[in-house]
């Protein structure tokens, strides 16, 4: 332990070697039909079923939360107008809330500067403004005949799938497959350039099911960034770096979990983003606030957990922050031989696999 009470960990302590034919390239036939591997997190006791036995798992003792952002078509695919170069533009968030400013990533960076104009389509172009210092985004301008910017990124971008979904999309089926299932059910409030996965697992006929169970759900908003996917960098996790993401939390929202912890229901969280956002509110107002906000929370072992009693969460990437959260809600030997059960019985891991519910 250091002095603070924090276990010391080195990001090699959250590795492990996943055979690549268990990325999950495709999403599972039927959403709530995927693998579902339960672990009691204070003794490591291991069930394997389907996701749609959720229902039987779940009592009105619990309260579910739900992360309802949608994914916008983040990529967006264009020719640099003064030399008919191919660019990709990768929207990150508006920029200052601004709606035509955009952070993004743009490849191949090295043919483009400032001022460059990339034509998308006769009536939307991207102008470059300004390339930040550090982390690589750029800073542009979009352009659209309406100035509708939500309308023009429906139109002309692509979903922006994961890096080891490597299939090549070549056919209009397969980006349709993408549109729908890369994208959970209960989507409702653009802004996120990745899935919150866990939730896709949920179809409509389990959050009918759950509710004639009188199961309460409510849902809060946190867009997710492209900081999702990206492994730690730092020998020391201490030392890592989180980016931070937007999140909102309705009235009612607050009131249902504010009512669920003063009579003691226990808080279902769905996914590592909905877990954030509840830990990093309670954190900051000892209580549930509606509003809207920022966090770029980090959760390692040690992390004493606040409200949130139950986790649904998908099989993450080795040395991802990710993977340390759900080390922390549980213990880090429990999940390593969870995920090394999970091999052998052959799960489907990160965006389109299977998931666990920890509990």
């Amino acid at each position: 332990m250091t002095k603070e009470g924090i276990l010391e960990f080195q990001t090699i302590d959250f590795d492990y070697e996943l055979p690549h034919n268990l990325i999950a390239q495709v999403p599972a036939l039927k959403r709530d039909e995927s693998k579902m591997m339960t672990l009691n997190r204070f003794n490591g006791e291991i069930q394997h079923l389907k996701f749609y036995q959720i229902i039987d798992l779940l009592n009105e003792n619990d309260v579910l939360v739900l992360n309802n952002t949608k994914v916008i078509g983040a990529r967006i695919f264009g020719t640099k107008k003064s030399t008919g170069a191919k660019i990709e533009i990768f929207l990150l968030k508006k920029y200052k809330k601004e709606n035509n400013i955009w952070e993004c990533l743009i490849k191949p960076s090295k043919r483009v500067k400032v001022g460059n104009n990339i034509e998308i389509s006769p009536d939307f172009n991207i102008i470059v403004l300004e390339k930040c210092e550090h982390d690589g985004k750029w800073i542009v301008k979009l352009n659209y005949k309406n100035n509708n910017i939500e309308e023009a990124i429906k139109l002309y971008g692509n979903m922006p799938l994961p890096p080891y979904i490597e299939r090549k999309m070549t056919t209009n089926e397969i980006k349709n497959l993408d549109k729908e299932r890369y994208q959970t059910v209960y989507a409702k409030n653009s802004g996120s350039v990745a899935a919150p996965t866990a939730g896709l697992h949920f179809s409509k006929e389990v959050l009918e099911k759950l509710s004639q169970k009188n199961i309460q759900i409510c849902y809060i908003t946190l867009n997710v960034g492209l900081g999702t996917f990206r492994p730690v960098k730092t020998n020391n996790i201490l030392e890592h770096k989180m980016d931070y993401e937007s999140y909102f939390i309705d009235e009612n929202t607050a009131k249902i979990l504010n009512q669920a912890i003063e009579t003691k229901k226990n808080i279902v969280a769905c996914g590592t983003t909905t877990v954030r956002t509840l830990e990093s509110v309670y954190a900051k107002h000892n209580k549930i606030v509606a509003g809207d906000g920022e966090t770029n929370l980090f959760i390692y072992p040690g992390y004493k957990f606040k409200i949130v009693n139950k986790l649904i969460t998908n099989f993450h990437l080795p040395k991802s922050t990710l993977l340390m959260l759900v080390s922390a809600f549980s213990q880090r030997e429990y999940i390593l031989n969870a995920y090394k059960i999970a091999i052998n019985e052959n799960y489907r891991f990160y965006s389109y696999g299977d998931c666990m519910f920890l509990y």
